[in-house]
């Protein structure tokens, strides 16, 4: 999909949305990052990333929060965007046990505003950020999108989980193509200061001890940026289509009458933290005080990603494992941090 158009993306000063934006504006794409630059976590972080990305000149930047209804109608107004990526949200599964409402204004009535906008302006295809953590406490492994996912654990979890059903409606009623995107514990250079690796490694490079959850027995699809950013800019190009096989007797979750989709991003290499936290050590050059402690409410066991679906559309799934992706973050945060 080629157009003169623009490429909007929101959370354009996020993680995956500074290096997505990234990516798109070196292939020489006209790219209008949005975002709120809220204080979830370190701003400054989100600044630094924003101002790699103004010096490209195809870039523009919107300062505005998805909730605010006529300020993303303005945007999709002024803008009139080909394609959408919607990766501004509220994250975290333990914030949301103590900010539940936040989740509701961003994560909910953002995502109808971006909807909306896309309704108005005729976007061709809207790529949106789901999550694995949708899956809750299902044990069957691999985790696939065709596969039924209705019992979340966290209300986070719940917010992406009616984002794909939000989504499928405007497919049905509107024609707008969407197509959801499960994320599988994304890290690496530039990433959330919220995350486990980048509280691990500031722990233990301060003698500190860190919290190791389910005993570090904990199995994670840690999933590199790299990969997941190739994968985002492949779907893009893919809008989502109708299924022609779908049939209300046995109703695939994953795909519709309407174009719609939902795949998995992940590395489909399931790790366990213990493992995570060895490779970690071994970048660092330095030892862990591990405090083992029991599973968080609202944290699932395990993740394990099938993306069957994602590699029979756009040819490609992730395949950079945590030892060549864990030192690379650990280079980063060096770098930036001077540590």
């Amino acid at each position: 999909m080629t157009s003169s158009r623009p490429i909007l993306i929101t959370g354009a000063a996020g993680f995956i949305g500074f290096h997505l934006c990234q990516r798109l504006l070196a292939e020489g794409r006209q790219v209008v990052g949005l975002d709120s630059m809220n204080e979830y976590y370190d701003v400054t972080l989100k600044q630094a990333r924003l101002e790699r990305l103004k010096a490209f000149p195809d870039f523009h930047f919107e300062h505005v929060d998805l909730a605010d209804r006529d300020g993303i109608s303005g945007v999709f107004a002024s803008v009139a965007p080909q394609i959408v990526v919607n990766l501004a949200a509220q994250a975290g599964v333990r914030y949301s046990l103590v900010n539940p409402h936040l989740y509701a204004q961003s994560n909910l009535n953002g995502f109808l505003n971006i909807l909306e906008g896309c309704r108005q302006a005729s976007v061709g295809h809207l790529v949106y950020a789901s999550s694995s953590s949708i899956y809750g406490g299902s044990t069957r492994m691999p985790f696939s999108v065709h596969d039924s996912a209705d019992h979340p654990l966290s209300l986070y979890a719940a917010s992406k989980k009616a984002n794909e059903l939000m989504a499928h409606t405007y497919s049905h009623l509107f024609g707008l193509p969407t197509t959801g995107l499960r994320f599988f514990t994304v890290y690496g250079p530039w990433g959330r200061p919220d995350m486990a690796l980048f509280i691990f490694t500031k722990a233990i490079l301060a003698g500190q001890p860190i919290d190791v959850f389910n005993h570090g027995n904990m199995q994670r699809d840690f999933t590199y940026i790299d990969d997941i950013v190739e994968g985002v800019a492949r779907v893009m190009q893919h809008p989502a289509t109708p299924n022609p096989d779908w049939t209300s007797a046995a109703p695939d979750p994953a795909t519709s009458t309407a174009p719609f989709r939902i795949h998995n991003i992940g590395d489909s290499s399931p790790v366990e933290l213990s493992r995570l936290i060895d490779v970690l050590e071994d970048a660092l050059g330095r030892k862990a005080i591990r405090n083992l402690m029991p599973l968080q409410p609202g944290d699932v066991p395990a993740t394990y990603a099938d993306v069957a679906s994602l590699e029979a559309v756009i040819g490609f799934k992730p395949r950079i494992p945590i030892e060549i992706g864990v030192p690379r973050f650990v280079q980063w945060y060096r770098d930036f941090y001077q540590v």
